[in-house]
């Protein structure tokens, strides 16, 4: 059974897609042992107490240093002895000790087909509006493992998503959701659970 923790900033209907794979098995060997954020206000935390699944807010303003932040956050995931780490829109930078220590158990999910409309400073709708003023015709998501870089590890999944005139950043951002990261998220981590990830 893969032990997993999800980070989320916000709504999480990445977190919901998982919820729901494995209500519906298109997610088979996987249990989410606990959802984090770092934003207490995150209606991600609501969805995961409405499924019986542990929620907890751990946000750097309640530390006095990053550093401490980092260690709190470290300590809490490692409580959960989780297999895997799942960054579905987290909007923290993950601390170097996490990657090393959860080195190649970690994926995030990222708005793009990377390498394109990624790295700092490429989150959110920000992503979105780039995509757009470069005047991309194909955009999507993409799954990757998480390294020391900023969308930089290895792909696991990728799918593409028309751009549509008239879309605007927030028509495209629902859209890339609902046809690509809603499920190659979920796909990923039943690739990972049944090892063919």
């Amino acid at each position: 059974m893969l032990k997993i923790a999800v980070l989320v900033s916000g709504g999480g209907t990445n977190l919901q897609a998982i919820i729901d794979g494995i209500h519906d098995k298109t997610i088979t060997n996987t249990e989410i042992k606990v959802v984090i954020s770092n934003n207490a206000g995150a209606y991600a935390l609501e969805r995961a107490k409405n499924n019986g699944i542990d929620a907890v807010c751990i946000s750097p303003k309640n530390f006095e240093s990053r550093e401490v932040f980092n260690d709190a956050l470290l300590e809490k995931i490692d409580e959960y002895g989780v297999d895997l780490i799942v960054l579905a829109g987290f909007l923290v930078k993950i601390p170097e000790k996490l990657v090393e220590k959860y080195a190649g158990k970690i994926i995030n999910i990222h708005p793009s087909l990377i390498p394109s409309f990624c790295g700092v400073g490429y989150y959110g709708l920000k992503v979105h509006e780039a995509a757009l003023a470069r005047g991309v015709k194909v955009t999507g998501a993409t799954v990757h493992y998480v390294d020391s870089g900023m969308d930089t590890g290895p792909i696991i999944l990728q799918k593409a998503v028309y751009v549509e005139d008239g879309d605007t950043p927030e028509i495209l951002q629902k859209r890339v959701m609902e046809q690509a990261e809603w499920k190659i998220l979920p796909q990923a981590i039943n690739m990972i659970a049944n090892q063919k990830a």
